[in-house]
């Protein structure tokens, strides 16, 4: 066992592959920032909200103003340094931390491929990315044509984590047996050329789309990582997700797995690759001197590797805290996030909110509109982490107008997959007296239905 490991440890591999990779990470998230800026985004989402919403524990990250501007832009050009592979160390970890920190920013925003972004640059930080076909190698005047190749094996285990946990998420009941939300969305893509009238209305469609997503998500890791079957596993990966992308608003996340996809391919596709981006480049290559090395020498290889094997027992294990929880998982949320379930609900929800004088019952509504967007509104009213930061960040401003003995309740309703609304909120409970913490929030009311599945 401990010699079939040191084995694989030792074991070398093309460095090809992960340059290609560095290059097209680096390039998508640059336009990703970009795109972010073109779209007014910055402005709506973290500027103009006279509160935002925190993750626990990181409650001190909040925008900065108008310099959240320069985040971006610091965001964006290290991303193109990634990309170059210029000073790459310094690089990827600046994008880790802008890019993290725009992330934790506010909660509103979260989407299962930030965190994923996160993830991955953090892993990056360790890795020989720059070690082939990267600037780093005409200022030291050295390139390496190995890598180790667990360095590369590190990246496709979280893509593969990534997929597969997304397939195990789909194994419900409302996904595979309701067609939920699936039923709930596509009729609405009713205008889609060809297919719109003729498929988005039949329940077989539906369920045809809810199985089909589950199975290539379980399926699609394995697929990639055997020869056989890699190409035709390609070919399935741009079907699939240019098809979500025409269905659903989901911004990069589709461009970016495609791209990642790649490093599962031979390095003959990457040297391809490389050999023509050189081509293009020309006469800037062949002024280039460079002393090609067989083998890199990988600097602190012991403690990276142990820090590899807790991040991936962490990401193995922490999708499944939801256990720890009572209730139901997508009524109550509580372990939801940062467990690629993604796309598996249709909620939607009232909230509104009474401020009362404990001593004498006075009591006022609160206009929601008066301090959220539209869009942190929305996502406030079923999700009941937001409530509760909600229903504090109402007591504080009240109590800094002068209000005194305040308490804070709710009257809330929450549709989910489908289903009638409910009361969702003990409205006999202050909210203003409840504090954030890991343990179950015992003022969610119990969900009158079912859903089985993992």
């Amino acid at each position: 066992m401990i010699s079939s490991i040191a084995t694989y440890l030792n074991r070398q591999t093309s460095a090809a592959p992960l340059a290609v990779f560095r290059m097209f990470f680096g390039i998508m998230m640059c336009y990703g920032m970009i795109r972010f800026a073109y779209h007014g985004w910055i402005d709506t989402l973290y500027i103009q909200p006279k509160f935002h919403f925190s993750y626990f524990g990181f409650e001190w990250v909040k925008p900065l103003g108008n310099y959240t501007y320069l985040l971006f832009i610091i965001c964006g050009l290290s991303s193109l340094m990634v990309a170059a592979g210029y000073k790459y160390r310094l690089a990827i970890i600046t994008f880790f931390l802008s890019f993290t920190y725009i992330e934790l920013m506010d909660k509103t925003t979260y989407l299962n491929h930030y965190y994923f972004i996160s993830l991955l640059s953090f892993v990056m930080i360790f890795l020989p990315a720059n070690a082939h076909f990267s600037i780093d190698n005409i200022k030291r005047g050295t390139s390496y044509e190995n890598i180790p190749n667990w360095t590369i094996d590190a990246v496709k285990l979280l893509l593969g984590i990534v997929y597969f946990y997304a397939g195990l998420a789909k194994i419900n009941s409302d996904w595979l047996f309701r067609a939920m939300p699936l039923k709930i969305w596509l009729p609405s893509k009713y205008d889609l050329p060809l297919i719109g009238n003729s498929l988005m209305h039949q329940d077989w469609f539906h369920f045809a789309m809810s199985w089909c997503g589950m199975l290539y998500d379980l399926a699609i890791p394995f697929l990639l990582l055997y020869k056989r079957t890699r190409l035709f596993a390609f070919v399935m990966v741009l079907f699939f997700h240019i098809f979500t992308r025409v269905l659903f608003p989901i911004g990069m996340f589709p461009f970016i797995m495609i791209v990642s996809t790649l490093i599962f391919f031979d390095s003959g596709l990457h040297k391809n690759i490389i050999n023509a981006i050189k081509k293009v480049l020309g006469s800037i290559t062949a002024k280039v001197g460079i002393h090609y090395k067989a083998y890199y020498t990988y600097k602190f290889r012991k403690p990276v590797i142990m820090l590899f094997t807790l991040f991936f027992t962490w990401q193995l294990l922490f999708p499944f805290r939801y256990v720890l929880y009572p209730g139901e998982l997508f009524w109550t949320e509580e372990g939801f996030r940062f467990s690629w379930r993604v796309m598996l609900m249709e909620k939607m929800g009232i909230a509104t909110f009474k401020i009362v004088d404990g001593e004498t019952g006075d009591y006022f509504y609160v206009e929601n509109s008066d301090f959220l967007t539209d869009f942190q509104e929305k996502q406030m009213s079923f999700q009941p982490d937001f409530i509760l930061e909600y229903a504090h960040y109402l007591g504080n401003h009240f109590k800094g107008q002068g209000h005194q003995n305040i308490q804070v309740y709710v009257e809330s309703f929450v549709a989910l997959n489908g289903r009638l609304s409910q009361p969702y909120i003990d409205d006999k409970v202050d909210l203003y007296q409840q504090k954030e913490s890991l343990k179950s929030k015992d003022w969610i009311l119990p969900f009158n239905d079912e859903i089985k599945g993992l």
